[in-house]
């Protein structure tokens, strides 16, 4: 049920942002990450796990699209999208701000677009896309964020915020 009630709403926002030239970005924190000790670990079995569970609700969707921070885990995290949809990751610096939005809108306007990141460099980007202060840093054992946001002009997003 809870598969069904999000593709619905995205297949919803892809309609609304098809119809007015809109650009969606899908924006998710990492999946759960391996404590190997490392500075780039990569995803434990339950962040396998959850990276498949986001391919499952997101593969139906058109993603023109995947970004993710150069790690490990944020690549991972949008593999199996990229993976059911023959499309590669491509990185980004965790720390692009405004004006990486805006080259990104630019050269994916009316699109959908699914970046992957971190507690900290998601929330600032969805800060960014709203033009207001609407998240805080993300704690540290929260994995389930998924953050949809319709604009056409970066600061002026409109938001739906989900669990996964």
């Amino acid at each position: 049920m809870k598969k069904l009630l999000i593709t619905t709403f995205l297949i919803a926002i892809a309609i609304i942002s098809y119809s007015q030239e809109q650009t969606t970005f899908i924006l998710v924190r990492h999946a759960e990450k391996a404590l190997d000790g490392t500075n780039n670990p990569p995803l434990s079995e339950a962040g396998l796990q959850r990276a498949n569970e986001l391919a499952a609700l997101l593969t139906s969707q058109e993603i023109d699209a995947l970004y993710s921070t150069p790690f490990i885990r944020t690549e991972a995290t949008l593999t199996p999208i990229g993976r059911a949809k023959g499309m590669e990751v491509q990185t980004y610096d965790p720390y692009a701000g405004e004006s990486w939005l805006k080259k990104v809108l630019n050269k994916h306007s009316g699109g959908t677009i699914a970046i992957s990141g971190h507690s900290n460099t998601i929330p600032k980007l969805a800060n960014a896309l709203l033009g207001k202060e609407e998240f805080q840093q993300f704690d540290d054992n929260d994995y389930s964020n998924l953050i949809i946001i319709v604009t056409n002009e970066v600061g002026k997003g409109k938001l739906v915020r989900l669990k996964f």
